[in-house]
């Protein structure tokens, strides 16, 4: 193996990068084994992958909920009319 191989301790980027790979199911178990290493020890890292997570959860399973045509409309009308105000 070469010494980049058996490098255990990663930068914030790689960590960042195999925390990637990782939500799209494409690091390798040695690339996993080192980002969870460095996320022992990087509180940044640990936030980001937090939110990698979640933002792959959310994308999973979104929940988006919209407005009906005619509540659109009355919310554009108070607009208009707020804005004529100020002018």
């Amino acid at each position: 193996m070469s010494n980049e191989k058996n490098k255990i301790f990663v930068s914030c980027g790689e960590a960042n990068h195999y925390c990637d790979k990782n939500q799209y199911r494409e690091a390798s178990l040695w690339e996993k084994i080192k980002l969870n290493i460095h996320l022992i020890y990087c509180k940044a890292c640990r936030k980001y992958s937090a939110k990698n997570n979640r933002l792959s959860d959310l994308m999973k399973n979104p929940k988006v909920y919209t407005l009906d045509q005619s509540t659109k409309n009355d919310l554009k009308e108070q607009l208009k009319q707020k804005l004529a105000e100020k002018s």
